[in-house]
């Protein structure tokens, strides 16, 4: 951290419980497409995980205007109905407070849809820790691209010689590793329902607060 100048952190599965995502996505919109759909919750849940896998890694997977068209649900909606669950991963409000207070630039670059970012701002107030926030829906590419990466080098003008990216997501870390910033950071425990899930080829950290260390 002594030579970086520029921090970049995702959010979900970072900085906040990766646990709220995967009920909404695992649980909560099968039930409510098996009872639209009038069908066994196990059936409902394999076709969407089929549906799921066919544009992950693409922004349409983290569209939610998309997932509302193509399953004719409002998934901001079904998102606050259980929006008590959202929250922070163990340290990480702590680390955020810490390194607002350090020179270093600290800019938040998720592939959050904005109306799911404006939900979990507003249940933490995490946006008020960082100098800027980017979601990759404002440049078009998701974070597995390299396009984000340009766009985002335009837009902050960071030195990635000088800049370390904090995620869960490995195809992610992959590509800002592939785009040259010099330090990929992977969060193993972005779910604190799950074990530990290990990487490979990365620096691994449970959780944000081993930074401080």
């Amino acid at each position: 951290m002594a030579a970086c100048k520029t921090l970049m952190l995702d959010m979900d599965g970072t900085l906040l419980d990766l646990a709220f995502d995967n009920y909404v996505w695992k649980q909560l919109v099968p039930e409510r497409y098996a009872a639209r759909h009038d069908m066994a919750f196990d059936e409902a849940r394999t076709r969407l995980m089929a549906r799921y896998g066919e544009v992950q890694g693409d922004l349409k997977w983290y569209c939610l205007d998309h997932w509302s068209e193509e399953l004719g649900m409002d998934m901001l909606a079904l998102h606050r109905d259980v929006d008590h669950r959202i929250g922070y991963l163990p340290g990480a409000e702590r680390f955020l407070k810490r390194v607002h207070d350090h020179h270093i630039r600290v800019i938040l670059v998720t592939n959050s849809h904005p109306d799911t970012l404006g939900l979990k701002d507003g249940a933490t107030g995490l946006t008020r820790y960082f100098d800027a926030v980017y979601s990759s829906h404002d440049f078009g590419h998701p974070k597995e691209r390299q396009g984000f990466w340009h766009a985002l080098e335009e837009a902050e003008g960071f030195d990635a010689a000088h800049s370390v990216m904090v995620d869960d997501t490995h195809s992610v870390l992959r590509s800002a590793r592939d785009y040259g910033i010099a330090g990929v950071v992977a969060v193993a425990r972005p779910d604190t329902s799950e074990p530990l899930r290990p990487s490979s080829g990365f620096v691994d950290i449970e959780g944000v607060q081993e930074l401080l260390d």
